[in-house]
Formats: structure tokens, sequence, C-alpha cells
């Protein structure tokens, strides 16, 4: 709709993750190399990533998964879990494609043991990540620690890769999974984006898609820094509906005032930015008055 207005080959900011836009911040560079430490290195053991929503870590497993030499590892993807998970081991076997109907824990559990086995003796590394690890509970975790277990008399045949909002640390830190927290050998945080980085992070979206003119201007992007909090995936909201906007308004680069519209606009999508102003949501506001001649808080209430 607005591509061509724009000069853009395709969407920049689509919400769905694609490891051709990503952009490695410093702290997205760490938890990459904290990933690929897991898989490559840290054999046998567990690797902890945690994040806010849309702070960006289903895309770097995306990112991680695209560097993989498939003839030499095997990959399992656990990424449905919810609070009544039910059987981990029914999981796991469906994430590597084992028979896994209608069989009890033991024969389940006997049943990847061999399949470990027989990876490993092809020469082939286990791997199984398990997205959104904080909704699977302490029972659960305890049991993902067994698989662990499962070793030759030199190694340990399955890498466990945790990826989770800052709930999974808060559950891993209770006493009754100290035998699993002891297994963690690369853990990281993933922060939000500071405002230099939010910049770096739209113009490298923008310039994949094809963009050859600059789009936001500097209260644009302080903007949308200030109300995304630095988290990617609302970057890409702000982003996606200030170009939409901006082609409704028939405008060619979009200012802040288009980023205010918006949020004024969308009551549900930012509800916790609104009742949950931080010291730094001020600061940052003081700046974006500063810079706009305006008061920008009393602007989105009216």
């Amino acid at each position: 709709m607005y591509r061509e207005f724009y000069g853009l080959t395709e969407k920049p900011f689509n919400l769905v993750p694609d490891p051709k836009y990503i952009y490695l911040s410093h702290k997205h560079k760490l938890a990459l190399s904290m990933l690929e430490y897991g898989l490559f290195e840290n054999a046998g053991g567990i690797t902890v990533i945690t994040g806010e929503v849309g702070a960006g870590k289903t895309t770097l497993i995306k990112r991680l998964l695209h560097s993989i030499d498939y003839e030499k590892t095997t990959i399992g993807m656990i990424n449905n879990t919810h609070r009544n998970f039910g059987d981990l081991m029914q999981w796991v076997a469906l994430a590597f494609n084992l028979p896994h109907e209608n069989k009890d824990k033991v024969s389940l559990y006997r049943d990847i043991q061999r399949f470990l086995i027989e990876e490993y003796g092809q020469g082939r590394t286990s791997v199984l990540v398990v997205d959104e690890a904080q909704n699977i509970g302490a029972e659960t975790l305890e049991e993902l620690r067994l698989l662990t277990n499962i070793n030759s008399e030199n190694d340990q045949l399955l890498q466990i890769i945790m990826v989770g909002q800052p709930e999974l640390m808060e559950l891993l830190l209770q006493p009754q999974l100290s035998q699993i927290t002891q297994r963690i050998g690369a853990e990281y945080h993933l922060e939000a984006l500071d405002l230099t980085d939010t910049v770096k992070y739209i113009r490298h979206r923008l310039q994949v898609a094809g963009c050859k003119e600059i789009l936001f201007d500097k209260s644009a992007f302080l903007a949308i820094h200030v109300f995304s909090r630095g988290i990617p995936r609302l970057i890409n909201t702000l982003c996606e509906y200030a170009l939409l906007t901006g082609y409704a308004l028939d405008k060619k680069t979009i200012n802040h005032s288009v980023i205010l519209d918006i949020i004024k606009a969308r009551k549900i999508s930012f509800s916790d930015w609104r009742k949950n102003i931080s010291d730094r949501d001020l600061g940052l506001l003081q700046k974006l008055n500063a810079l706009t001649g305006s008061d920008v808080l009393a602007g989105i209430k009216g």
C-alpha cells in the first residue's frame, strides 16, 4: 500500500521474525555469541537466553538455525509451550519426529535415549531448543534435566537451549531447580535497544527493504524510542503504522506528530506504557519536549 510511495521493495517492519532483517546491536551480538557457544562449544550443557516480549529472542534463534550444518546437527524445536503443557517426553519425541502417541514416559525416554545414541554414533550433535520456556513449570524443567543425563563415556548426547521471558530466570532460581542451574554453561539476558541502536535498527530495516531516502526525522526517531522503550517488536509496530499514516497524509518524511497521533489512537497496544511511566520514560520525554517545543505527555492524553 505504501511501498511505492516510499520507494520500498517490500514491507520493512513485518512482525514475523525474518533473519534477513536482523540488526545485531552489541547486545544482540553477545546473545548470539552465547547461543553459538552453547551450540558448538558447550557440549551437553544448557544455554539460557532471556529477554522481554519482543526483544528479538526468536529472531536470534532463527538466525542461529540458518547457520547450522544440518548434516552434522539434528535440531528439535519446542515452541508452543503453555501452562498445561502436559508430558514433556511426548513433546521431545515430537520435536525429533519420533513416534509418541499411546506411549508411556518410560517408553518415550527409552526411545529418545536410543535416538540420541544413534545420532551420536553417526557423528551428529543433537540440540533441543525450548522457546517460551518460562511457561513449562518447575516440575517439567526437572524432567528436562534428566535428559542431560544421557551420555556416552566422554560426552553428553543432548544440548539444550532454553529461551524465555524474564520469568524464566525467576523460575530457575527456585531452590528445587539447583541441579538444572548447575548444568547451565552459558546464559544471557537480552536488554532493550538504546536510542542509538533504535535509530540504527530502523535505518537498517529500511535499507534492506530498498529505501534510499530519509523517511524519519530526528523527532520521529526519538518519539519511537520513547514509546517502544527500545523493544524491537514495538519499534516495528510503530514504524509500520507511521509509514501507513504518512502515506495517508501524503507525508514523505515522518515526524514526531505522526508518532504521537498513533499513540493517541492505539489505546490497547500502548496501555502498559501509559500505566507504568518510569523515571527513564520521563527523562526521554523531557528530551522529546525540548526537541519539539511541546508537552508530549499532555498531547497524548488529550
